[in-house]
């Protein structure tokens, strides 16, 4: 038994991303050492204006191009909450994590498929619509074959 998980529209991947990166560069200010963090939310708003979306400013990145972007940004993240050789604070370092972990739950609910590709799977699957059809045209010949049935011996025994 698989369990299939819920995807969320790309625009709220993007508006997520824009708001993780706000809160990155605002709690920044407050750190006695805001480069890292500032620059990583910088980074992160980039990336979701930067991508073809509903939210994107230049929208020069494909999805699938972008959905790998956010797996370097996850892992650049977390490397620098562990690296030693820049000066990060404690509260710094739990933060990049904390947010390393907040963006691998949003790409993991995210869904990045464009229309086409939506459209295309839309096609492939069976609508309820066809399958109504497929079982009326079931029905309809089956009362069709038993009226040609009734038909065929009221002229044969009349």
């Amino acid at each position: 038994m698989s369990i299939e998980r819920v995807r969320r529209p790309f625009w709220t991947h993007q508006l997520v991303e824009y708001l993780i990166g706000l809160a990155l560069i605002s709690v920044s200010f407050q750190s006695p050492k805001p480069t890292v963090p500032a620059l990583l939310g910088l980074l992160i708003i980039l990336n979701a204006a930067v991508t073809r979306g509903p939210a994107g400013a230049f929208r020069l990145v494909h999805r699938r191009v972008h959905k790998w972007l956010d797996v370097v940004i996850m892992v650049l993240l977390v490397a620098m909450a562990v690296q030693q050789w820049a000066d990060i604070d404690m509260a710094g370092r739990l933060l990049l994590a904390a947010i390393a972990v907040v963006m691998f739950f949003i790409w993991f609910h995210s869904d990045f498929d464009d229309r086409a590709a939506k459209r295309a799977k839309a096609t492939e699957r069976t609508s309820s619509e066809d399958v109504g059809r497929y079982a009326g045209r079931l029905v309809g010949e089956g009362v069709n074959a038993v009226k040609r049935m009734r038909n065929q011996t009221d002229a044969d025994g009349t």
